[in-house]
């Protein structure tokens, strides 16, 4: 069998290790990638709890906010269909990095270039690059270890990149909301911190041993392609509505909650503007952990019954003017979603053959981040003619009717 690395199915280096001596060996590369996925995770949620800050500085109203937010999640979806997936060919190292210096270019335009204008632009390359840097990343990780760990199998490599995922996502806020309340220059010193974390995690990620060899010929470009079962079109429905109805929730929460936060309960703490996605984050991932050993069908129902009160109490929290409500029920609404967004991606992924198996979960994906986007910007349209308390309960009616009937309809094709 020639050993040629062809056009469409690039060679593993698992299978000949990048052995060069100024290349760190794959044990120490796969912490390195973890800690650069981190941080650049943690660096697109930092601006959640300043954009009060902003809003205050530029006297923007509150609709501008989630046009701010949609960019990144644009960004993110567009990145995804159309560069995503090229690490399959190009290398996994080499797209981290292209990752990483998108954010350090982001990173630059919110400390030259902050107004609204430049911060939308700004959170944009952040998408791009969130969305070139996570399934490159989260292969990265997956093959490093098996050349490090050959024996252990992979649920070490799929929980660290789960783990760094969602945990930076929770981080940024808590950062951003530290510097914001306890430190000066909150709109520039957050940014001059990770300009220098992530200019630190290209250097050491470029010492990583590469884990894909390029191919000789560079196949045909295209984007990522995506594939729906035509049989199962009814369970894939309800897989992708679960999806963009649990993404919708945490679109909420990091482009909205400070406002909520300042509006609605007059809480003027930029920490606990922070710490609010943060618990929203941290409960999505601790509770795929907590409720791992349940059977697919009975983490579903309980998913279903912690997005169901976890909504209903964000709207009585707002209603009733009761912060500890809306802080608690945006905590279950968080558990629940980790839950159900688990539950649809093991749903999606059980409908296609094998070699059908990425498209089908890309879909899915996509789907997920136009959650992340549309309804935000839709929020942003109705704020233009109506006050943020009936939009806030109206949107979260409509979320948690669409996050039940989706449970409903996938319990039956549940693995």
């Amino acid at each position: 069998m020639s050993m040629k690395a062809s056009a469409s199915h690039p060679i593993p280096a698992a299978t000949r290790p990048d052995a060069r001596p100024w290349r760190l060996r794959h044990g120490a590369g796969f912490w390195i990638v973890a800690a650069a996925f981190l941080a650049v995770m943690a660096f697109s949620t930092i601006p959640t709890p300043l954009y009060a800050l902003y809003q205050q500085r530029d006297d923007f109203p509150t609709w501008v906010v989630t046009v701010i937010f949609a960019a990144y999640a644009v960004g993110v979806i567009a990145s995804l269909f159309l560069i995503g997936h090229l690490s399959d060919w190009a290398g996994r190292r080499r797209m981290v990095l292209v990752a990483i210096v998108l954010e350090l270019v982001a990173t630059a335009l919110f400390l030259v270039w902050n107004d609204v204008s430049g911060l939308i632009v700004a959170r944009f390359i952040s998408g791009v690059g969130v969305g070139a840097l996570t399934a490159s990343a989260t292969a990265h990780l997956g093959e490093l270890r098996s050349v490090a760990r050959p024996e252990e199998g992979p649920r070490l490599a799929s929980t660290v990149s789960t783990v760094v995922n969602t945990g930076g996502l929770a981080l940024g806020p808590l950062i951003g909301g530290v510097f914001a309340q306890f430190l000066p220059a909150p709109l520039l010193l957050p940014y001059a911190v990770f300009l220098v974390i992530l200019a630190v995690a290209a250097l050491a990620v470029a010492l990583v041993p590469e884990t894909v060899e390029r191919a000789e010929e560079r196949p045909a470009y295209r984007p990522q392609r995506l594939s729906v079962p035509a049989a199962s079109r009814g369970a894939f429905s309800a897989a992708a509505a679960a999806a963009f109805a649990g993404f919708a929730v945490f679109g909420l929460f990091t482009s909205l909650a400070p406002s909520v936060l300042a509006g609605t309960f007059h809480v003027a703490s930029h920490f606990v503007a922070g710490v609010v996605p943060f618990s929203v984050f941290a409960a999505s991932a601790i509770s795929q952990i907590v409720f791992a050993p349940l059977r697919s069908r009975t983490a579903l129902i309980v998913a279903t019954v912690l997005v169901a009160v976890g909504l209903a109490g964000l709207a009585v929290g707002v209603l009733g003017d009761s912060l500890p409500v809306f802080l608690i029920a945006g905590v279950l609404a968080g558990a629940g979603v980790g839950l159900l967004f688990r539950a649809s991606i093991l749903v999606a992924g059980s409908l296609a053959a094998p070699e059908r198996r990425g498209e089908v979960l890309a879909a899915i994906f996509l789907v997920a981040y136009i959650g992340l986007a549309l309804p935000v910007l839709l929020l942003g349209v109705a704020l233009i003619v109506w006050p943020l308390v009936p939009v806030l309960v109206a949107f979260v009616a409509i979320i948690a009717v669409l996050a039940v009937v989706a449970a409903l309809r996938m319990l039956p094709t549940a693995p």
